[in-house]
């Protein structure tokens, strides 16, 4: 049986990078408090791979054929994408892949009802992956890691309930399908509330993000599901709060548990509400779980 040794929710607002040395000192100290605790965190796991779900921005299928779930198998994931670049304002990065946890992902999900794509080539990466990479060292931790982009974005877009679903039979998968003793770290990458190119460009909903930090980390998944709806999301930020079903699909494979936050900071620049969530795995500490018996250096 593998495990689940990490499991944490934060955004990937590209300002988090690009516009981070303009930002007032409190807004810094958040950044990098959050992202410094989970790089911290990610290391510390020991974790064999790391499964990162977040939201596709229309980057790499088109509209009117859109995958709810796009896998990464590549051997190698390079970012960011040419166009992101200027963007973004970060370095390129090289993290490995882990194809054959891919294709076990793709395989078991598809067993337990849950469609899913794949893509062998490299994705094109904007702030989804790219962010996360750089602020939580991933690169440097080493860590092979397989990439779903999600739709959060093109109706209609899975909801709480479905994406719930699809992370209790990710937690079913990663129980009974990946080999004993391996270690598993999952990220859920987006939000908070925001409105990318919207009318409400630069409209943070401070309240709402409050609110959904403190809910996630309360561990009550029932309300979680009443309350987190697609609409109170489009209320909050059309276009761009929805991402936090990628934190869905995490809660979903953990089950209710209590996490921590690191703070909140509303930084008008970002045009995105910044905080995160890690949650309580209480993992017994084992030998480490070899990827060997999985192939996934490809």
């Amino acid at each position: 049986m593998a495990q689940i040794v990490f499991a944490a929710g934060a955004p990937h607002a590209p300002g988090l990078i690009g516009l981070l040395a303009a930002a007032p000192s409190e807004v810094k100290d958040v950044v990098a408090r959050t992202y410094g605790s989970l790089a911290e965190a990610i290391a510390g796991a020991d974790a064999d791979v790391l499964i990162v779900f977040a939201n596709d921005h229309l980057t790499n299928s088109r509209v009117r054929a859109y995958p709810d779930f796009l896998i990464g198998m590549a051997a190698e994931h390079r970012g960011p994408h040419e166009w992101f670049k200027p963007w973004i304002g970060c370095d390129d990065y090289t993290v490995k892949g882990a194809p054959l946890v891919a294709q076990a992902l793709l395989d078991g999900m598809t067993r337990r009802g849950i469609r899913m794509f794949a893509e062998s080539g490299n994705l094109k990466f904007d702030d989804n992956i790219s962010v996360p990479v750089h602020l939580a060292r991933l690169q440097e931790a080493g860590i092979p890691m397989v990439p779903v982009l999600q739709n959060c974005t093109v109706p209609p877009i899975p909801d709480q309930h479905r994406c719930y679903a699809v992370g209790r039979a990710l937690g079913a998968l990663i129980r009974d399908d990946l080999p004993a003793g391996m270690r598993v770290a999952l990220l859920g990458s987006g939000g908070l509330s925001h409105e990318p190119g919207g009318a409400r460009y630069y409209f943070i909903d401070e309240a709402f993000d409050r609110w959904f930090l403190d809910l996630v980390a309360s561990g009550d998944h029932d309300r979680l599901l009443r309350e987190l709806t697609v609409e109170k999301m489009e209320a909050a930020g059309s276009g761009g709060t929805a991402e936090l079903l990628a934190w869905v699909v995490v809660l979903g494979a953990i089950g209710p548990r209590p996490g921590r936050s690191f703070g909140y900071a509303a930084h008008k620049d970002f045009k995105c509400g910044v905080g995160a969530v890690q949650w309580d795995m209480d993992a017994t500490r084992q030998s480490a779980g070899s990827l060997a018996s999985l192939g996934t250096t490809a």
